[in-house]
């Protein structure tokens, strides 16, 4: 399963296109899409470790503006949307709310450095009309971190990271997955 997802993910990494592909995917990324933006920054950054600092850096940059736009569909429509929302998502928006409540600002730097959905508090924030100053040094801060991290790494460990990922990407899937998982888990108990 993660081999083709793998496989997808590097033909788009050799494109020429590349970058802007991920740059349209972290945008995406921060207002609807599931995939995260690391599955296509982590081996670009490995292939071309002299433009990882580039590439985490304007991934930061699309990142934020996708929480921009998410804002704004928050700060805008939320009020039409939450009487259509599956009780799923209005399980995840009432459990945004609590976590702006308990952490205000602090809650979009730790949903923008962790597996739980950025996506969620970028629309939450403009839905409870969270300032945008705030929100937006808090996202830069948070995805910098994230998006820095993952890139230098990979840089460092350069082109042999990509083998040892090859080897070893259904293992390294399933890990991704259950640490989702176990994030999810603990978001949902409160131990934050």
């Amino acid at each position: 399963m993660f081999t083709r997802l793998y496989n997808f993910v590097i033909e788009l990494v050799q494109h020429r296109r590349a970058p802007a592909y991920l740059y349209g995917l972290t945008a995406c990324e921060s207002i609807f899409f599931p995939i995260p933006t690391d599955v296509m920054l982590a081996p670009m950054c490995a292939t071309q470790p002299r433009r990882a600092v580039i590439f985490s850096w304007w991934t930061t940059v699309f990142s934020v503006l996708g929480g921009v736009i998410g804002y704004a569909i928050g700060y805008f429509l939320l009020q039409q949307i939450v009487p259509h929302l599956s009780d799923k998502w209005l399980m995840h928006y009432n459990e945004a709310v609590t976590f702006f409540d308990e952490w205000g600002g602090a809650a979009v730097i730790i949903a923008a450095i962790t597996p739980i959905p950025y996506k969620v508090f970028t629309i939450t924030a403009g839905g409870l009309m969270q300032s945008l100053t705030v929100f937006i040094l808090a996202s830069f801060v948070g995805r910098g971190l994230r998006f820095f991290a993952v890139g230098m790494l990979c840089a460092l460990l350069g082109p042999p990271a990509i083998k040892v990922i090859e080897k070893r990407i259904e293992f390294w899937g399933w890990m991704t997955v259950a640490a989702i998982v176990i994030a999810i888990v603990v978001y949902q108990f409160g131990v934050f």
